[in-house]
């Protein structure tokens, strides 16, 4: 067997596989996240949320996906029906190709690249092109607003998401996210990782994680009292479920990089206990859960005030916190808790 695995062909098979175990991961973890998304919204509201199909409702998520499935797919009769069809494909292949260079626990990575992060960011800026060709093509001005929006917001906020971990390769001197997590690894478990060192640029990487992935209360590309859906407003059926698990997708990657970036990855937060992928899925779980927070109980915001807050506020201090890192880290202050990179060398 290890004999074949040499071979180009057993190379072949093994990263298919991999691949196929990430793709599983994601999308079945994705069914658990729209549940849990619906059970937070309802205990907020103080209703019940899904209960009826499968134990405690659990397989409602999988009920809603195949009625997506089986439903007919109407196309406008003026869409250009090659790139109506391509859009929802290509939010949800790069949604899922950026998760090839993230680490579930130490060496569990189909890619361990030394430009992850390079490539990460690469792979989100090209999902604003999904969001544009799905508002173009169908041919309408409500779903071309919609995408023109979308595209401006995930640009502005892309911006301060860069600065933001700018910071963090500064203070690790690597692009790896296996380094990054490596950096954190202290006597001093929870109080080792970035979040401390980094306390305020973890708010502002939150809040710009949920303008990044259109989530309320920055839903204002498919805000249904002003545009009705959006950019989505004439999909329907598999390529309306194509972008909502795109969606879903994006955001649990911002989950597993503020784990990875900020809270240790798979870390124990305790020093004594074992590292491991338990507490990389548990910190994703976490952040999810405060995603779900977030919609569940902020009014949404015009949308001159998101433009203002991510050019005017978020810029300005994410670019500064970068100057302030860079001096932090070249004079080593408080022992180098910035200057991780001297860590080993």
């Amino acid at each position: 067997m290890s004999d074949f695995l040499a071979t180009p062909m057993g190379t072949l098979v093994l990263v298919a596989a991999q691949s196929l175990l990430i793709v599983g991961f994601v999308m079945i973890s994705l069914l658990f996240l729209v549940y849990g998304d619906r059970k937070v919204w309802a205990a907020v509201q103080m209703r019940r949320g899904p209960n009826v199909v499968g134990v405690f409702g659990l397989l409602q998520s999988v009920a809603d996906a195949l009625k997506y499935v089986v439903k007919e797919i109407v196309v406008p009769a003026g869409a250009d029906r090659a790139v109506f069809f391509m859009a929802p494909m290509l939010s949800f292949v790069l949604a899922m190709l950026a998760w090839a260079v993230i680490p579930f626990n130490a060496g569990w990575i189909l890619a361990d690249i030394n430009v992850a992060i390079l490539f990460v960011f690469a792979v989100s800026s090209l999902e604003v092109y999904g969001v544009i060709m799905g508002g173009w093509a169908s041919n309408s001005k409500y779903p071309f607003l919609g995408s023109l929006r979308s595209a401006a917001q995930m640009i502005s906020y892309e911006v301060s998401l860069g600065l933001i971990i700018i910071g963090i390769i500064i203070s690790t001197g690597s692009m790896n996210f296996s380094a990054i997590v490596a950096a954190q690894d202290g006597a001093y478990g929870l109080f080792s990782w970035y979040w401390l060192p980094h306390l305020p640029m973890v708010v502002l990487f939150f809040i710009s994680a949920l303008a990044e992935t259109n989530r309320p209360p920055f839903d204002l590309p498919e805000a249904e009292s002003e545009l009705v859906a959006g950019f989505m407003v004439e999909y329907s059926s598999t390529p309306y479920l194509l972008f909502m698990a795109g969606e879903y997708i994006a955001i649990f990657l911002m989950c597993a990089l503020m784990s990875l970036l900020f809270f240790g990855g798979w870390l124990s937060p305790i020093p004594g206990l074992p590292d491991g992928f338990f507490w990389m899925f548990i910190k994703m779980a976490f952040f999810f859960f405060l995603f779900a927070m977030v919609k569940a109980i902020v009014p949404r915001y015009r949308y001159d005030q998101l433009m203002r807050i991510g050019w005017k506020v978020f810029l300005p201090l994410s670019l500064g916190w970068v100057v302030l890192v860079a001096f932090l880290a070249k004079f080593e202050v408080l022992g180098g808790a910035w200057a991780r990179w001297t860590i080993g060398g």
